[in-house]
């Protein structure tokens, strides 16, 4: 057998066994394919570092000038966060309007596990910091759907911060009929604690395209013009007939090594479970497949989960990396659909998914 372009590696892991419920240790040899872990995410803690609650800037319309940090707000309403904009004095409006505030940041901080929770937005909403978009839920129109039911949990991308000094989050949304505006829930800036101590997060915003080409997977191709969704999460959640018709998508997602983990020996790509099968590349080179090449109905792809080991060869540290994932439906839903989703030290990948 010709061994891959991807390096062998055996990785260690411990596994509930179902029948005796006692833990066991497998070995398992890795041509950068897969491993059967049956976890459904990591074990997480959160800490509120931030308290957001209170007076946000305000205002009808919609610009998008008004995600840039250096825009001055100050003839702006004030509204309180979270509320019903109905209450806040803009009874009976439906559309589009903006919500603006600072805040300022520690540099003691774990820029790296930084999330912003902003409760429940009727109906849609984009979010950026510092003029930089991290995330969004439903869709504006012309292909409007609501998510109004959908908590807001969005990472935070450290090279978005502005460390110990002022950064700026501005809030599109879009409302149709009802309540609108950040509604409730818990609002505010929070540091996610994983059993893995080292571990990057890499969900939320990830660059998507439907169709085949061999080009998408090199780093340097211009993925500007391409669809962004949220990961993990079904193909569907974008409610785009186009994804329905074609049986290939290509995921991309740019990133960099924090400090913490440059002198990492080996690292781990952790990818969650994919519906059906996947081809993953680093920079261009692949370093793993899952694929069982069974039919829809019978296959187990889709619940499996990706572990690839991120070769040293391929992997950038000290600057920037893309990830391009080429996935491929056999049948039902589709896509990157469950975490967790990281970047993690070898010896700490099964605490990040236990």
């Amino acid at each position: 057998m010709t061994p891959p372009e991807f390096a062998y590696r055996t990785i260690v892991y411990r596994k509930l066994d179902r029948n005796n419920m006692e833990t066991v240790k497998r070995l398992f040899i890795i041509y950068g394919i897969f491993l059967n872990i049956g976890a459904a995410g990591a074990d997480l803690w959160d800490d509120r570092i931030i308290n957001l609650r209170g007076v946000w800037k305000f205002n009808i319309g919609d610009r998008m000038e008004w995600a840039d940090p250096n825009y001055d707000d100050s003839n702006w309403e004030d509204i309180y966060v979270p509320s019903e904009w109905e209450d806040e004095g803009f009874h009976g409006y439906d559309g589009y309007a903006w919500y603006r505030v600072a805040f300022e940041i520690t540099r003691d901080a774990d820029y790296s596990q930084l999330y912003l929770s902003l409760g429940y937005i009727d109906d849609v909403d984009e979010v950026y910091i510092n003029g930089q978009l991290i995330g969004f839920s439903g869709g504006f129109p012309p292909d409007f759907y609501t998510a109004y039911n959908s908590q807001r949990k969005y990472p935070i991308p450290e090279e978005v911060i502005n460390k110990g000094g002022v950064n700026i989050i501005a809030v599109r949304i879009y409302d149709t009929v009802h309540q609108g505006g950040i509604v409730s829930g818990s609002v505010g800036i929070y540091e996610t604690r994983s059993r893995a101590t080292d571990a990057m997060t890499i969900n939320g915003l990830w660059k998507v395209r439907g169709g085949d080409d061999e080009e998408w997977k090199y780093p340097d191709y211009n993925d500007d013009e391409w669809d962004r969704i949220m990961a993990p999460s079904y193909l569907r959640s974008l409610k785009k007939r186009y994804y329905r018709r074609t049986s290939i998508t290509w995921y991309r997602k740019e990133f960099y090594l924090p400090e913490h983990l440059k002198d990492e020996e080996e690292l781990v790509l952790v990818l969650g479970k994919i519906d059906d099968f996947d081809k993953t590349y680093l920079n261009g080179k692949l370093i793993g497949f899952t694929k069982d090449n069974r039919s829809f109905g019978s296959s187990g792809s889709y619940n499996e989960f990706r572990i690839y080991v991120l070769l040293d060869e391929y992997l950038n540290r000290d600057g920037r990396n893309v990830i391009s994932v080429r996935v491929e439906d056999i049948g039902g839903d589709a896509g990157i659909y469950e975490g967790p989703l990281g970047i993690v030290p070898v010896d700490q990948y099964e605490r990040f998914i236990d």
